[in-house]
């Protein structure tokens, strides 16, 4: 019996998959995620560490599910579909009317969502280094602005190699935290009832999709871009899976080292810095300069988002707009203090990301269910 030839579509899949893509791919999902919040710890903190050992694990291995099911799934879809737009992407899970709202809703929150960069920027020249938050909000707005004028190849170069090493270090402050005070994780459990500290929703459950449904929209349009440049299915679907899971250990670990330290950083602006501290302080001021990074690594394509929903890479008008838009961020960033920021923007926006989530699952139960009927 004759074997039928193989499709173009087969093909693709068992392409040689370059390492080093897989690799530059998995480092700009953990750099994009890494942002202001997460190398602060003020988002673990809230997220994570606030609940206890069920936030920590519990909410950890659903945002590791989770999060490797969508950047898998927008990597691998942005590289089939090969959308004019990536903000077409939400068409794809949600219809049109629904995926119109999504498309602009997301763009408003991406926004937003780069107005906390500048604020959590404000918030470490403020706190650790005693200077004007003014100095480091409108430092991070000109540096993510010029880096953005350059457009997508060039942010993917940068970010994909500052990613990995953040979330390394930051994995290493965590440890530290744990392994200086490894019976302060059971104590802080035991503590937290009485520190009452700000929660990102009333449960760990409804955190983690929240925590989930936020870095969705963050990753929607930035991940389909992204699965475009992929040369196989096989290679966006890696890209994704080793970024997500990275990412979520990390997730963990630094919860657990936050955990231990609870009564020093529970109520501070930025927590891994006081883990930092503990140890040196002039550790504390190179891990300075690593959140700095972090938060520039993730403003970076956040702004381009929401650029390139509206003029195409690299044109004019889409530079004038990028320098607007930095502009109008600084401003709003520079209003609230930064713990309210990341409470207020990614809670709300999280609850919406929970829908798209939904939907998500749908599409692809029906995708699946498709397949397997022919």
């Amino acid at each position: 019996m004759a074997h039928p030839s193989p499709t173009k579509a087969h093909l693709a899949t068992v392409e040689k998959t370059s390492f080093l893509r897989v690799l530059t791919y998995a480092g700009a999902i953990i750099a994009f995620l890494i942002g202001s919040g997460f190398a602060t710890g003020q988002e673990i903190l809230q997220y994570f560490t606030s609940y206890g050992y069920w936030g920590i694990f519990g909410t950890g291995l659903l945002v590791l599910v989770l999060m490797t099911y969508v950047a898998v799934e927008f990597f691998t879809v942005g590289q089939a579909k090969k959308f004019e737009r990536p903000s077409l992407i939400f068409h794809y899970y949600c219809g049109k009317h629904l995926g119109t709202f999504f498309d602009f809703f997301s763009i408003l929150f991406v926004f937003l969502s780069f107005t906390v960069m500048v604020a959590g920027a404000g918030a470490v020249f403020e706190e650790h280094y005693g200077m004007s938050k003014y100095i480091g909000g409108v430092g991070l707005a000109v540096a993510v602005g010029i880096s953005v004028w350059f457009g997508l190849k060039s942010l993917v170069d940068v970010i994909g190699k500052i990613g990995p090493l953040i979330v390394v270090i930051a994995i290493a402050l965590g440890i530290v935290g744990i392994i200086q005070n490894p019976a302060g994780i059971a104590e802080g459990n035991a503590l937290l009832p009485e520190l009452q500290l700000t929660q990102a929703s009333t449960n760990w459950f409804m955190s983690a999709l929240s925590y989930v449904g936020f870095c969705m929209l963050w990753l929607a349009a930035f991940l389909t871009a992204l699965g475009k440049t992929a040369r196989s299915r096989r290679e966006a679907a890696s890209g994704g899976l080793v970024g997500a899971i990275a990412f979520s250990v990390a997730c963990i670990i630094v919860g657990l080292g936050l955990l231990a330290n609870i009564t020093r950083v529970g109520g501070t602006e930025i927590p891994m810095l006081v883990l930092a501290f503990d140890v040196s302080p002039l550790l504390a001021s190179g891990i300075s300069v690593m959140i700095l990074a972090g938060i520039y690594t993730t403003a970076v394509p956040l702004l381009w988002t929401v650029s390139s929903r509206f003029s195409a890479d690299k044109t004019p008008r889409f530079k004038y707009l990028t320098i607007a838009l930095a502009a109008a961020g600084t401003v709003i960033g520079l209003i609230l203090p930064f713990s309210q920021m990341v409470n207020l923007v990614y809670v709300i926006n999280g609850y919406v990301g929970i829908l798209l989530l939904v939907l998500m699952l749908a599409k692809t139960g029906t995708r699946l269910a498709r397949r397997q009927a022919l």
